[in-house]
């Protein structure tokens, strides 16, 4: 899979080793990929931010279940541990995996998606987990991740690191108006399956992740066969 990538929630399951992906948060899913669900929409439950045209993203740790006649979820610390067990929740797992980073070793490598609209998602490519902060926001503790977009992927069947195309994430505002103004289909063939946000004008050659006049959806026979072309 490629950054750009924009597949259904089950397609996104099934990349992901199976099974459902209930959270935002999964370190070391099923003992294999750290992967991260966000969203940059404006009902989105969590604040996360993307800095320095795609590199950076900010991401919040996560708040405690909403039970029945519980607290308001936003009005508690997010937790570190698990209340019953004490074992370490995902905000402590990612916490304990950007402060060893902090202190020199290897970063976690992090699967992002995005969520463009219900049930349907893009790949925002392989982050570097490199740091994490508590901070004090709206009288509350709230769990802050700083992950950097890197342009090595882990390849796992080889185990080999491979060099992606490009190094930067398209900006949820720009997905957004491709996708409504493209309608969700294939910009050459009307196909609205395989699609992928293709660059016009390509990175490597100074096309822009930034502007929607410079991103376009190709489906993937499409996409290869302008790929072909490039010189």
């Amino acid at each position: 899979m490629k950054p750009g990538d924009i597949i259904s929630y089950s397609q996104m399951c099934m990349e992901e080793g199976g099974g459902s992906l209930q959270k935002g948060m999964n370190y070391r899913l099923r003992g294999r990929n750290t992967v991260i669900l966000m969203s940059l929409q404006p009902n989105a439950p969590y604040a996360d931010a993307v800095l320095d045209d795609g590199k950076i993203l900010i991401y919040e740790g996560h708040d405690i279940n909403n039970r029945r006649n519980g607290p308001d979820p936003k009005t508690q610390d997010q937790p570190m541990y698990n209340p019953n067990s004490k074992t370490l929740t995902a905000n402590g797992k990612f916490y304990e995996a950007a402060k060893n980073a902090v202190q020199g070793e290897k970063p976690e490598l992090v699967r992002v998606y995005e969520k463009i609209k219900a049930g349907i998602w893009s790949f925002n490519g392989i982050f570097e987990l490199v740091d994490a902060n508590i901070v004090n926001e709206n009288n509350r503790k709230v769990f802050k991740f700083t992950l950097h977009i890197t342009d090595k992927s882990l390849d796992e069947k080889s185990n080999n690191i491979q060099t992606l195309e490009h190094n930067r994430m398209i900006p949820s505002q720009v997905k957004l108006e491709v996708w409504k103004r493209d309608g969700g289909k294939c910009t050459t063939c009307g196909s609205s399956d395989n699609l992928h946000y293709d660059h016009i004008l390509p990175f490597s050659k100074g096309g822009s992740s930034l502007v929607a006049s410079n991103i376009q959806l190709l489906c993937a026979r499409h996409n290869l066969v302008k790929s072909d072309k490039i010189e």
